[in-house]
């Protein structure tokens, strides 16, 4: 062995991440050395070039970034990089540059590899930072995360301008060009002569289009007739991504920020688009123009695309869920208002119900349709109920030419069972609760989540409350639904390898969603209704649950990233299953797997089988009484 070799096996000898290799593979990665030497300020490695090596460094400093530009990390000598692109597909993921100057070993990818596989000691060690492999893997391979968690505040770049509602429409325009905005928030003298001006609605300039120029109104025409009363708006301290959910919900481009009731900014669909450009908010806006259901369903290969451009930025599992059902309710949405103009007006008022993963604002591509019909107490079957049959016929046979078929289980509006009014509602969920038979378990793990996609949100308040407040004061029921969250157990094997389908179409594989995201979601809805959460989406769930110290330390944190890691394999799933021009579904065959997402598949089973054994030690599923 030359000397310099000899110099490189005594450095790697000193490596805590190689220490668990046997002197003959140390041997081995120091004869494949290739020194590289890096001045400071150079680039190392580009995002999206094809990985080749693994980088140790010998001297100097570098700085690691995300694909948005953010600092990752800051390595000394002794640290390794380049890992990441290696285990994903062979593509660089963190960009790294030389703070300092530099001198880096580099390890090609086949010896890398060659010791990858063969040393399970040193493949954890690889993977591991901060002693929370799985966590960050999530964090890693997410395109949008940190954006995505950061506080809405901090994208504002300027104080809100605001008129007064009785400013003329020429005002209000002259304002806008002046300051450079789009939008501007409408305020009215406040009763109390010391308080501020109260915030009363928000005009846009597409608003001075369509209801000023367009219907020739006057431009002194003031502002309080133009603007749109009814205000979507985020809290300061919100995230980022609730305010991409509201923009989607609520198909809107701006978003007044406040603090303390006050406003201080607007953020815009532009501000929330960082490094790839999606389409999703757009496409919303276009599912509501449709003017037939013929339009609806040419617009169902759309929101393929837009899943496919989410999943291939390797955006984050909740915003992927979040846009997914944000379009799914859209369907739901135009195809009740193209119902009412056939139709006619409701005869009572209504509030259409989107229910399990739509309402949980996590529907991904392979979803059936679970929905129902929430009536005013005056609704009268004789007289009524032949609108309403005829409503929810419309919007489930739309559903299913769109792309969203009918459930299976009979949990769609169309049955008589689920079109009620409210206070018989109020009773059947009462008798879920109070005397839960298995299938009244089945129906309260469906119905509980649950949203108004249209009509009167006010009638599923009661409801929302109603399920707070009595599932949380019965053990009974909570034990229940505990024995019920069990049923359905993660792929591990005895030795804690994965155990997969034997028989069947699904030979060979693992079904993420049965035996992942659903065992998941069902044991966080446990623990949200057992301390009193409102919540419907499973990671706010979660953040409820933390909060109310119910979960021991960190459990909480490894729940999310279980979930998000196994839904980012579902969703990479399908959008693989798109791209080879196959139906997407739910079964992967982990032999297909990189050894990457194997071992941190099975770091998630291994969270969900904890998560298992301490709601079985909580709430007792086996109690009778």
């Amino acid at each position: 062995m030359q000397v310099e070799q000899i110099e490189i096996l005594d450095f790697l000898r000193g490596l805590p991440v190689l220490q668990g290799l046997p002197e003959d593979a140390l041997q081995l990665a120091a004869a494949a050395v290739d020194v590289r030497y890096h001045p400071a300020g150079q680039r190392i490695l580009e995002f999206g070039d094809t990985a080749q090596n693994w980088f140790i460094l010998r001297s100097g400093a570098v700085e690691v970034y995300r694909r948005d530009g953010s600092l990752y990390n800051r390595l000394a000598a002794g640290g390794h990089f380049g890992e990441f692109g290696l285990l994903r597909h062979r593509r660089v993921r963190f960009p790294t540059t030389a703070l300092e100057d530099c001198l880096v070993y580099l390890i090609p990818e086949p010896v890398f590899t060659e010791l990858f596989e063969a040393y399970p000691d040193f493949a954890d060690q690889v993977e591991i930072e901060d002693n929370s492999r799985l966590r960050s893997a999530v964090q890693g391979r997410d395109g949008s995360g940190e954006i995505l968690t950061e506080p809405v505040e901090t994208l504002v770049s300027r104080a809100a301008v605001m008129v007064d509602g009785s400013a003329s429409a020429r005002d209000a325009a002259t304002r806008m060009t002046d300051e450079g905005v789009s939008c501007l928030l409408v305020t009215a003298p406040n009763a109390d002569a010391d308080a501020p001006a109260q915030l009363v609605g928000i005009v846009t300039d597409r608003d001075l289009r369509t209801r000023l120029i367009a219907t020739g109104l006057p431009f002194d025409t003031p502002v309080q007739q133009l603007m749109t009363p009814t205000l979507v708006s985020v809290q300061h301290e919100q995230r980022v991504s609730d305010a991409w959910q509201q923009m989607l919900r609520h198909n809107v481009h701006h978003l007044p920020v406040l603090k303390q009731e006050q406003p201080i900014g607007v953020i815009t669909l532009s501000d929330l688009i960082r490094n790839e450009s999606n389409q999703s908010v757009y496409l919303v806006g276009r599912i509501l123009r449709c003017k037939n259901v013929d339009e609806l369903v040419a617009l169902a290969t759309d929101v393929r695309a837009c899943f496919l451009q989410l999943a291939q930025a390797e955006t984050h599992a909740k915003l992927v869920g979040v846009t997914t059902s944000a379009l799914g309710r859209s369907f739901q949405q135009r195809l009740l208002e193209l119902a009412e103009a056939e139709l006619g007006p409701p005869p009572v008022r209504y509030c259409f119900l989107a229910l399990g993963s739509v309402a949980r604002q996590e529907q991904l591509l392979v979803s059936d349709q679970d929905n129902a019909l929430v009536l005013a107490n005056d609704f009268d079957p004789v007289r009524h109920d032949a609108y309403f049959k005829a409503l929810a016929t419309r919007v489930s046979d739309g559903l299913d030419l769109c792309g969203y078929p009918y459930c299976t289980g009979g949990v769609m509006a169309t049955n008589d069972a689920w079109r009620q009014p409210l206070k018989v509602w109020e009773q059947i969920f009462t008798r879920w609760i109070e005397q839960p038979t298995a299938q009244d378990l089945l129906n309260s793990s469906i119905f509980f989540d649950l949203d108004c996609v249209a009509g009167q949100p006010a009638l599923i308040e009661r409801l929302r409350h109603q399920i707070a407040r009595q599932a949380k004061a019965s053990p009974r029921f909570l034990a229940s639904m505990a024995r019920n969250a069990l049923l359905r157990t993660p792929p591990l094997g005895f030795f804690k390898g994965f155990v997969m389908e034997s028989d069947g179409r699904q030979a060979n594989t693992i079904n993420l969603k049965r035996r992942g995201t659903a065992p998941l979601v069902d044991l966080i809805r446990v623990h949200a209704l057992a301390v009193g959460s409102s919540a419907r989406n499973s990671f706010t769930r979660i953040k409820d649950v933390t909060d109310a110290g119910i979960l021991p330390p960190g459990r909480g944190r490894d729940l999310g990233a279980a979930l998000a890691f196994i839904s980012s394999v579902r969703i990479r799933h399908m959008a693989d299953d798109l791209t080879s021009g196959r139906e997407p579904d739910n079964s992967i065959e982990p032999d297909n797997l990189s050894d990457f997402d194997r071992k941190n598949l099975r770091e998630a089973f291994l969270v969900l089988d904890g998560a298992q054994q301490f709601l079985k030690f909580r709430y007792q599923p086996g109690r009778t009484n």
